[in-house]
């Protein structure tokens, strides 16, 4: 299987890379791991309903343009649907078993996610109602999939 993490926005602080860089080799015994980021836009503090969707859509076209055609497209929304670890590992397991060889996740910037992004997603996941910092998404995101992988290949893991 193929995993590839779209994220908008470069990572600064050191224990968050350090984090990635740790959770980013621990799939690799399941998986082949590609993380991709592109560029985010400048958000100013006050803008418009017209310059936030001009933003969102400046950055779906670079995430769009990262996207395989033959990837299965997961996005992360607060809106998507919840999954405990269990489930989750549940549906990484019946994308593989019903021949899906490369998930794609896609990751927001701090706006969010614009509808040109949202409507390639075939799955739309949250990790819950409350709102985390782009950046910190990736080290969770990742860490669930290391766990996912565990819990399918029957390893223990922490509860």
């Amino acid at each position: 299987m193929k995993i590839t993490l779209i994220t908008v926005g470069k990572i600064k602080e050191a224990y968050l890379k350090s984090a990635i860089a740790e959770y980013s080799k621990r799939p690799s015994a399941y998986c082949k791991l590609e993380i991709i980021e592109v560029a985010d836009e400048k958000t100013p503090e006050q803008r418009s309903d017209h310059q936030t969707q001009g933003i969102l859509s400046k950055e779906a076209e670079r995430i769009l343009k990262a996207v395989k055609e033959d990837s299965f497209v997961i996005t992360l929304e607060i809106e998507g649907i919840q999954l405990s670890s269990e489930e989750f590992a549940e549906k990484m397991e019946n994308l593989a078993v019903s021949g899906v060889s490369h998930i794609t996740f896609i990751i927001g910037g701090s706006l969010g996610l614009g509808a040109e992004v949202r409507k390639r997603a075939d799955f739309s996941l949250s990790f819950s109602k409350m709102t985390f910092p782009h950046q910190l998404m990736r080290v969770i995101l990742l860490e669930q999939i290391y766990r996912s992988y565990r819990i399918i290949a029957g390893e223990p893991y922490h509860k």
